[in-house]
C-alpha cells in the first residue's frame, strides 16, 4: 500500500466506503470473474505442508483473547506472538500464554504499523486477525505475502475489491485466507450440519439466517468497537453484518461446493431507532448529535442460489428484541428452526419418532434426535472447549482450523466461503440503492464449485 497506514482508516476505509454504491451496471458484480495472476492455483484443495507444531500470532487482544485461549486449548498450537496497541492488552496476552504454558510470547504493542513486522518473522506459521474491519485486508495481504495462513474475523472484507483481493493473494501464494466464523461451530448449527449430511433434510430447498442483537448501547461505547462499528451505519443502507447467520447456512447447502449465491434482493427499513435512540440518550455528552444514519433499522435480502435454493438473511441490530440467527433450514424431509431449536420431520416412523409432521417435535423427540445428530468433531472436543469463548464455539473453530492447517489439510471454509459470504455487505447495499433490484454474486471460485462435494462430516 502506498498510503501509510497510519491513516489508512481516516483516507480508505472510511470515505471510500461512501462512495456511489450504484455503479455504471448492478450486473457487473456477476460479470465474468477475471483471471487468475500469474502462477496462482486454486486453493479449495490446497494441502499446504504438514507442521510439527503450528506458531499463531495474534493481532487484536480484544476480541482476540478468545481466539489466543481456543488455539492454547488445541495442545499443540504455540502463541510464539501477541500484538495490539495498547499495552494492558498485550499484557492480558502475555500472562495468558504464560499461565498455560509457562512460555511468554514476543509482544510487539504501540504502533499502528508495528503489526507489520510479524509478516517477516520465522517464527509464525498463522496469523490471527481480530481487529477493526478495515484492517482486516490490509493485515491478511501483509500475512499471505509473508508466507503466511490468515485467520480472519468476521467480516472478512467490506468491499469486493477487498473480496478478491483476499482471493487472488490466497491463490497466489498458495496459503489459507480462513474467516473466523465461529456460529459455523455451534452445538445446533453442527448438529444441524450433520443431519443435512445424513440426509434428515432430504432435497434441501429453503434456509434463514441473521444477526438480531440490540446493540444501541454498545455501538456509543468509547474505547470499544462501537468507535469504528459506528461509522459502517454513516456509509451503507445494507446488511452490515452478514456472516454470523449464512455461514452455517452456507454450509448446510454446500455452497461453492455443488451449488453457488447466484443474486440478491435486498430491502431496508427506515433508518429511526439509532437516531431515536441517540437523541433520547445523549450519550457521551451528546457529542454525536449531528452524526446522520443511513442503515435502514431492518435489513432483509432474499439470496437465489444457482440450484435454485433460497436464504432470507436479516440484519437488525438496533431494535429492541432477543438476540436471533434464526438457522432456519427446509427440504422435503424436515424443517428446523432456531430461538428456541424445534425440529419438524416429514417421515418420523423413520426415526421412532410419533409426533407428525404438522407439529415440532415435543422436548423428549427433539432430545433423542438432538443426540442421535450430535456433530462427531463436537463430540470430540467437548471437554477442550468447556468456559471456551461464546459458549465453546470459539475453541472448537480455533482447535478445528488449526488442526487442518497442522496436517495439511483444506480448512472447512476456504477463502472463497470468506469472500462469499463477506460480499452481501456491498452486494445487498447495492440492491437497495437500486430500489431492490437483483444484483448478482461473483463467482470467486471461477467455475470451481461445479465440481467440488459438500464437506464431509468430520470427527
Amino acid at each position: 500500500m502506498s498510503t501509510s497506514r497510519r491513516n489508512f482508516l481516516k483516507k480508505t476505509a472510511l470515505p471510500g466506503i461512501g462512495v456511489s454504491l450504484l455503479g455504471s451496471a448492478l450486473g457487473a458484480a456477476g460479470a465474468s470473474p477475471p483471471a487468475r495472476l500469474p502462477g496462482a492455483k486454486s486453493v479449495h484443495d490446497l494441502q499446504a505442508r504438514p507442521l510439527a507444531k503450528v506458531r499463531v500470532a495474534v493481532i487484536g487482544l480484544s476480541r482476540g483473547i478468545a481466539l489466543l485461549q481456543g488455539a492454547l486449548a488445541s495442545g499443540f498450537a504455540e502463541v510464539t506472538v501477541v500484538c495490539d496497541l495498547r499495552q494492558d492488552r498485550c499484557n492480558n496476552g502475555v500472562n495468558q500464554v504464560k499461565q498455560k504454558t509457562g512460555k511468554e510470547p514476543a509482544v510487539i504493542c504501540g504502533d499502528v504499523d508495528a503489526w507489520e513486522a510479524i509478516c517477516k518473522r520465522d517464527d509464525v506459521d498463522v496469523i490471527v486477525i481480530a481487529t477493526p474491519w478495515g484492517w482486516h485486508v490490509p493485515m491478511a495481504l501483509g500475512a499471505l505475502k509473508g508466507g503466511k495462513h490468515a485467520m480472519v474475523e468476521v467480516n472478512a472484507a467490506v468491499t469486493l475489491k477487498e473480496c478478491w483481493d483476499l482471493v487472488n493473494a490466497s491463490e497466489r501464494v498458495q496459503r489459507h485466507c480462513i474467516m473466523l466464523e465461529n456460529c459455523c461451530y455451534g452445538e445446533s448449527e453442527l448438529m444441524v450440519l450433520n443431519m443435512a449430511r445424513e440426509g434428515v433434510f432430504g432435497d434441501i430447498t429453503h434456509g434463514e439466517a441473521a444477526y438480531i442483537h440490540d446493540l444501541r448501547s454498545m455501538l456509543f461505547q468509547l474505547g470499544t468497537e462501537g468507535d469504528w462499528r459506528r461509522e459502517y451505519h454513516k456509509q451503507y443502507n445494507g446488511n452490515l453484518y452478514p456472516t454470523h447467520g449464512l455461514g452455517p447456512v452456507a454450509q448446510y447447502m454446500g455452497i461453492n461446493r455443488g451449488d453457488r449465491f447466484k443474486f440478491i434482493v435486498s430491502v431496508s427499513s427506515p433508518e429511526l431507532g439509532l437516531t431515536k435512540w441517540r437523541d433520547e440518550k445523549k450519550p457521551n455528552g451528546g457529542k454525536h448529535a449531528s452524526e446522520k444514519y443511513v442503515t435502514g433499522d431492518m435489513n432483509t435480502s432474499i439470496i437465489k442460489t444457482e440450484l435454485g435454493r433460497t436464504i432470507m438473511v436479516q440484519h437488525d441490530i438496533i431494535s429492541p428484541r432477543p438476540y436471533s440467527r434464526i438457522n432456519m433450514l427446509s427440504g422435503t424431509g424436515a424443517t428446523f428452526v432456531g430461538y428456541p431449536d424445534r425440529l419438524a420431520l416429514n417421515d418420523p416412523g423413520q426415526y421412532g419418532v410419533k409426533t407428525g409432521s404438522h407439529e415440532w417435535l415435543p422436548a423428549g423427540e427433539f432430545n433423542a434426535m438432538r443426540e442421535k445428530f450430535k456433530h462427531p468433531l463436537l463430540k470430540r472436543l467437548e471437554e477442550a472447549a468447556k468456559g471456551g469463548g461464546h459458549g465453546g464455539m470459539d475453541t472448537v473453530m480455533m482447535i478445528r482450523h488449526l488442526e487442518c492447517i497442522r496436517d495439511g489439510k483444506t480448512p472447512d471454509s476456504t477463502v472463497y466461503d470468506a469472500a462469499a459470504w463477506s460480499s452481501v455487505l456491498e452486494l445487498s447495499a447495492k440492491s437497495v440503492a437500486a430500489g431492490s433490484a437483483p444484483v448478482e454474486f461473483p463467482d470467486f471460485t471461477r467455475g470451481a464449485w461445479k465440481a467440488l462435494k459438500p464437506l464431509e462430516v468430520v470427527a
